[in-house]
């Protein structure tokens, strides 16, 4: 099978981003399409997409079509903790912030549990590394402070944020 292939979002990509958020996210926490929009308007280097073959009746078409399977995305700033007005500020946006603010990590249904969040989530933390940046800040709910340790998060505690009516923990890696 062709290998999955990783890129920055373009604004031809928000309808099928939207659609993904909205299956991965409770409408109070998902993102909608103008807010996907003008985060992508504002900083597409920040949208990582990990994309696979477009399959017809199981095979690879050939015509070099791909799928989004999964997206992280978020935006940098200098600002140490990720709060609730960031996710619909995307002015805020600093392309020479310290911190990277990862705002969701989404897997479409169809690929769950094949490791593309983890494969994503590997070169989001490199390009941020090699960005020069202090390190990365994500929220998550409690039952995947597990899966962020894995990467060498560290969870910090109840975060402050309570976006979409729910208690998130703020996790932190630092280079």
């Amino acid at each position: 099978m062709t290998e999955p292939l990783i890129r920055h979002a373009t604004i031809e990509d928000v309808a099928e981003l939207s659609d993904i958020e909205r299956l991965c996210f409770p409408k109070a926490e998902a993102a909608g399409v103008e807010t996907i929009r003008e985060r992508i308007d504002s900083y597409p280097e920040c949208f990582w997409l990990l994309c696979v073959p477009t399959l017809t009746d199981g095979n690879i078409t050939n015509d070099g079509r791909y799928d989004i399977a999964a997206f992280i995305n978020g935006f940098a700033t200098d600002r140490r903790d990720l709060t609730d007005d960031m996710y619909e500020d995307a002015s805020q946006h600093d392309p020479h912030g310290a911190w990277q603010m990862i705002f969701g990590v989404d897997t479409a249904p169809d690929f769950q549990h094949q490791g593309y969040a983890s494969r994503l989530m590997r070169r989001v933390i490199d390009d941020t590394r090699v960005a020069g940046r202090r390190g990365l800040v994500l929220t998550c709910k409690n039952r995947l402070v597990g899966f962020y340790s894995r990467f060498g998060y560290v969870d910090e505690g109840i975060s402050s944020s309570t976006h979409g009516n729910a208690v998130w923990h703020q996790m932190r890696l630092t280079f």
